[in-house]
């Protein structure tokens, strides 16, 4: 018996040694990254208290209850907003238009909302929505794509990937070519975002504009050091994910492969683990006390370094997607600030290339 489990824990080694060869990728670390903003204001301590409402309103819950109360909550969070789009549900693919008053339509955004790929919503995000409408001047297509664990994490790929076709060739009245395509997500949504730019890419379809990652999930290795790190100064995603940092390593990849049947080194479920050249640009965003820090930074060294013009924006002090806290918060307004004059720096910067090439 004993030999048995002994040959059983060396299979073990060598299977993870083989499936698992994860590139040390600590040269990207860059510490001294610059901050935008001072100490958080006044209105922030309204932030963590519904945070903390978030995290009471599944206390005592397990399993399937726990989850739902936790959408549930999560879909509150547009209640009681001044909205001023139009939200249009859409059957095929499954999501909801998002439109501003007197947004020029040929103009397109697709939108994929954060929530651990469990959660979440086109309702739960319209705060963000609503304003990306207004600042792109686009009708934005948030899209309601399938969660886990009811399904598989390549399911949710998939209607990403769908959506980003369908908006193509459609718009909300109808059948139409896109002038414009702008592809943006927070957290999951935000690995989404920038998994798709890789895709996109890799099937020669026509790529995305500019692209906006907010607090995005960049590599479920685990292995950037803000993810053990900042735990105890990330209000939201310390409690819930904290407890990993005493998991070892290799045991959070064979569960991650078990959970999401894919690897966590593929660049699906880890776009830092992919191809970074000839990108479109990329703004991302991160707060310096959250545990998804390192994913950001590494991505956009590792992005400049092949090539791309990825551009990272922190804040001193913010909780995880501080934005979804738009008009309520500053710091929210001052980050929608900063995607407004990178959309239109991109644009001027499409135009000028535009130019150039139909001098030459």
């Amino acid at each position: 018996m004993l030999w048995f489990l002994l040959a059983l824990l060396l299979l073990v080694i060598a299977a993870t040694y083989f499936l698992f060869r994860v590139e040390d990728l600590s040269h990207l670390d860059d510490p001294h990254q610059p901050f935008r903003g001072g100490p958080p204001s006044d209105e922030h301590r309204y932030v963590l208290g519904r945070i903390r409402e978030l995290g009471q309103s599944s206390r005592g819950l397990r399993g399937k209850a726990r989850l739902q109360a936790l959408r549930t909550h999560m879909d509150a969070l547009s209640d009681g907003l001044t909205l001023e789009s139009e939200f249009r549900p859409v059957s095929h693919p499954r999501g909801e238009w998002v439109i501003a008053p007197g947004v020029d339509t040929r103009r397109r955004a697709l939108y994929i909302h954060g929530g651990a790929w469990a959660a979440g919503s086109p309702k739960s995000h319209r705060a963000i929505t609503d304003r990306f409408s207004r600042i792109a001047n686009a009708a934005v297509f948030a899209v309601d794509y399938r969660l886990m664990p009811e399904h598989r994490y390549m399911d949710g790929v998939r209607d990403c990937r769908k959506a980003y076709r369908w908006l193509l060739e459609n718009g909300p009245d109808g059948e139409s070519p896109a002038s414009y395509l702008l592809i943006a997500g927070d957290s999951a949504g935000g690995s989404h975002t920038l998994g798709l730019l890789g895709w996109i890419k890799h099937k020669g379809l026509r790529q995305a504009d500019a692209a906006v990652a907010l607090c995005p999930s960049t590599d479920l290795t685990l292995t950037a050091p803000s993810n053990r790190a900042n735990i105890q100064t990330d209000p939201l995603l310390g409690p819930a994910f904290g407890g990993l940092s005493k998991v070892p390593l290799p045991v959070i990849w064979w569960a991650t492969l078990a959970a999401f049947r894919v690897s966590p080194l593929s660049p699906v479920a880890s776009p830092l683990r992919g191809d970074l050249h000839n990108l479109p640009p990329v703004l991302i965003h991160a707060s310096d006390s959250e545990m998804l820090l390192d994913n950001a930074r590494r991505y956009a060294a590792k992005a400049r370094a092949e090539g791309s013009p990825v551009t990272l924006h922190t804040w001193s002090g913010m909780v995880h997607v501080w934005h979804i806290f738009v008009p309520k918060l500053p710091e929210a307004e001052e980050a929608f600030e900063d995607i407004q004059a990178f959309l239109q720096e991109a644009k001027s910067d499409q135009s000028a290339n535009e130019a150039r090439a139909a001098q030459s």
